[in-house]
């Protein structure tokens, strides 16, 4: 007990000294990470413009049009919706589900906003056929609530019909597993690109002799010290039609006529490959410099071949090295944005292109953010697989 309070000092000096992290880690990490998952859930629009219409709703079966009393209330929202100007807003976001809603929420908050000289709920049914569906007051009804799965069913390509069941979205807009898996898929072909290249390397980084070694590790430091911006433009220039490669090729014999490389899966690939080669090298080298050269020695001895020797001695005790390294190299991969933007074509664009899109032109911040959250939740349960199959203690950054 005396020892523990003696350490109790220490400790809380610890604790103090990390607090900058921690309040660092809160900020950056954790907030935008609760910010994506309430923004992907997250469902204002409707409770906040139609109140007294959803109130209106509760008892509506969903059968047939709703009552006068509906329309009714519907006039009075839609006449403070005018006044706010917020009829756009609940439109856009209805119309993720309804073709057609925004300018029919915009035509009918002016209509309400008119003088009429008959009922409203004619006048209404009269300016578009839409309101005269139950399919619309239903959308209505199931947005009332403060979140909603929509965005995150979504992003998984499902819908859910008014009756509340779900199917697959239809070809044209089913469009997020096929990006999903094109982006695993991507991944997947950087992580043993930079392993087949990077597993020599760094073998030869821990033979080499201290001056040509450093040199050498130097080499491999050098591309994290440049912008990954200029790395990927500098891509762009080596893959043109026109550019070195093409040339050098040419030279070589090795084509007759020049090859599309520029805005093709071979270039996004091989440039992905070169940017994450460093990540890829450094833990297996760090791994392979732990090994105690004898082991290697003593299976020679024992009438080993060199091959034998080093896949049945050697490379095992590499595991863990190489594990980190093609884990890191993966789910960096899966975040990609500028590389496939800048060097791969239409059919290359993964995940992050999405988001991009949804965030900077179509202004859907929930379509973004569950699409965030589904490839947050895939890395995730990568990453626990790979606990699971090769086990935590076999997961070594340095």
């Amino acid at each position: 007990m005396a020892v523990k309070r003696a350490e109790r000092p220490a400790r809380r000096a610890a604790f103090a000294l990390s607090l900058p992290l921690q309040g660092f880690l809160l900020l950056s990490f954790f907030l935008p990470i609760a910010f994506l998952l309430v923004a992907a859930v997250g469902n204002p629009e409707t409770r906040q413009i139609l109140p007294r219409t959803l109130g209106s709703l509760e008892g509506w079966k969903g059968a047939q049009i709703p009552s006068d009393a509906v329309f009714e209330a519907f006039e009075e929202d839609l006449k403070a919706a005018h006044a706010n100007r917020t009829a756009a807003l609940l439109g856009k976001r209805l119309n993720y589900e309804v073709s057609g809603s925004r300018s029919a929420f915009v035509a009918a908050s002016r209509l309400a906003a008119s003088e009429l000289s008959g009922s409203f709920k004619d006048a209404l049914l009269a300016s578009n056929p839409m309101w005269g569906s139950a399919e619309i007051w239903s959308v209505i009804k199931r947005n009332g609530t403060a979140v909603t799965p929509y965005y995150l069913l979504m992003a998984m390509d499902l819908i859910r019909s008014a009756d509340g069941s779900l199917g697959w979205a239809d070809e044209d807009q089913g469009i997020f597993l096929a990006v999903l898996g094109r982006t695993l898929l991507i991944g997947l072909m950087v992580t043993v690109g930079t392993l087949l290249l990077g597993y020599p390397v760094a073998y030869v980084l821990t033979l080499a002799p201290r001056g040509v070694g450093s040199v050498m590790l130097l080499m491999v430091l050098l591309p994290l010290w440049t912008s990954l911006l200029v790395r990927t433009t500098a891509w762009v220039a080596l893959l043109q039609t026109d550019g070195i490669i093409n040339d050098v090729l040419m030279l070589l014999g090795l084509i007759d006529e020049k090859v599309q490389l520029i805005y093709t899966r071979v270039g996004t690939v091989t440039a992905m490959t070169h940017i994450q080669l460093p990540f890829t090298i450094l833990p297996i080298y760090s791994v392979m410099r732990a090994i105690n050269p004898s082991h290697v020695r003593a299976a020679r001895s024992l009438g080993a071949g060199p091959l034998s020797a080093f896949w049945r001695v050697y490379a095992p005790q590499t595991l863990p090295g190489v594990v980190a390294g093609c884990l890191m190299t993966f789910i960096l991969s899966l975040g990609y944005y500028i590389t496939p933007a800048l060097v791969g074509g239409a059919n290359d664009q993964m995940v992050s292109n999405l988001i991009s899109i949804y965030i900077n032109r179509e202004l859907n911040w929930g379509m973004a953010a569950a699409l965030g959250v589904v490839l947050l939740a895939v890395t995730v349960a990568i990453y626990v697989l790979f606990l699971r199959l090769v086990g935590a203690d076999k997961i070594r950054l340095g």
